[in-house]
């Protein structure tokens, strides 16, 4: 067959040759998604020049670097949402998003500020899971006065100036968590409760919205104080082995933050693990084998693809907007799974 033209490029688009020609060689002076047009159109006909059109649309199109500091590259959802915004930020069409993630195994808000500042040198907009802490926020609000915007991602951050969240409604998490032990319970009972560490925002607000629940409808129900797992299965098995102990009338376990497979283990090898009800956070392979073989009742989870796409969206926007645009923040709606619909 013969070599496919510029003129059997147009033809098929339904553009003018003189359009396709400036798609090919002047392509700053042609809309992107007419460049969109011409590329379709030289793939359908088999025309040589297909990679210089696609070098002509990635030079089009603004380049936005995002840097996100994640939490222990070990645990399963942070991978997972790492996975999450490679996806987002490759299907993005209209912007080049160049994405480099980091994890910090320390926690520490000293450790924090230093990723976050060692991020920014390579970024235009970042991203960031982490404790509410005067450091952080430090930080933050240094990192806004050199105009690069910063998105909470999972937990609320504050600081002096504006931060973005994209993540749950904490408080209604902490709520339905109260919900599903007063609907699933046969009785009530005494109900304890992980946390990771108060210092995340989210952590906080769902216990507060769980007391809430039990403070509005009043059935009986023990709530033990909170305990904390830093975020540790060791260390969640070893809290959880104790509750066990103390309370041999447990009635339920809320694992509201990290640990949920030392807390699991311990449920396991107590034998208890049907009797006692357990909430908890987050689908990965660890929380879907609980489910499945019964040792957790109940599971509130973040829609990765949704937030990783949101958050993607949102500093897209702030970007697009300048330094005077404040970054949003977005509320998204949670997954809930039992049993029943894995």
């Amino acid at each position: 067959m013969p070599r496919a033209t510029i003129r059997d490029v147009a033809k098929f688009a339904k553009l003018s040759v003189s359009t396709v020609n400036r798609a090919l060689h002047e392509p700053d002076k042609v809309r992107e998604d007419t460049i969109r047009i011409v590329l379709e159109a030289a793939e359908a006909v088999g025309f040589y020049g297909v990679s210089s059109i696609k070098d002509s649309l990635r030079s089009t199109r603004p380049k936005m670097r995002v840097g996100v500091l994640l939490l222990q590259r070990n645990r399963a959802f942070y991978r997972n949402l790492s996975h999450a915004m490679e996806t987002a930020a490759k299907a993005v069409r209209d912007h080049e998003v160049r994405l480099r993630i980091e994890y910090l195994d320390e926690l520490s808000p000293q450790n924090v500020s230093t990723g976050l500042n060692a991020l920014a040198e390579t970024s235009d907009i970042l991203g960031v899971v982490a404790v509410e802490h005067p450091i952080v926020a430090g930080a933050i609000e240094a990192l806004a006065e050199r105009n690069i915007k910063t998105f909470a991602l999972v937990s609320q951050l504050t600081a002096r100036c504006n931060v973005g969240y994209v993540g749950l409604d904490a408080w209604k998490v902490g709520r339905t968590a109260g919900w599903a032990f007063d609907t699933i319970c046969k009785s009530p009972g005494k109900i304890g409760v992980l946390v990771g560490n108060h210092r995340y925002r989210c952590q906080e607000t769902n216990e507060s919205g769980f007391r809430s629940y039990f403070r509005e409808h009043p059935r009986g129900f023990e709530l033990l104080e909170a305990e904390s797992t830093f975020e540790t299965g060791s260390i969640a098995r070893e809290v959880t082995e104790r509750l066990l102990e103390r309370h041999p009338d447990l009635t339920g376990l809320f694992v509201s933050g990290g640990g949920i497979s030392g807390a699991a283990a311990a449920l396991r090898e107590s034998g208890r693990a049907k009797e006692i009800v357990t909430v908890a956070y987050d689908l990965t392979d660890v929380t879907r084998a609980g489910l499945l073989d019964g040792t957790i009742n109940f599971l509130i989870s973040h829609p990765l693809q949704t937030l990783a796409h949101e958050a993607i969206g949102a500093m897209i926007r702030a970007f697009d907007g300048g330094p005077d645009f404040p970054p949003q923040s977005i509320a998204l709606p949670f997954d809930i799974y039992t049993p029943e619909n894995l």
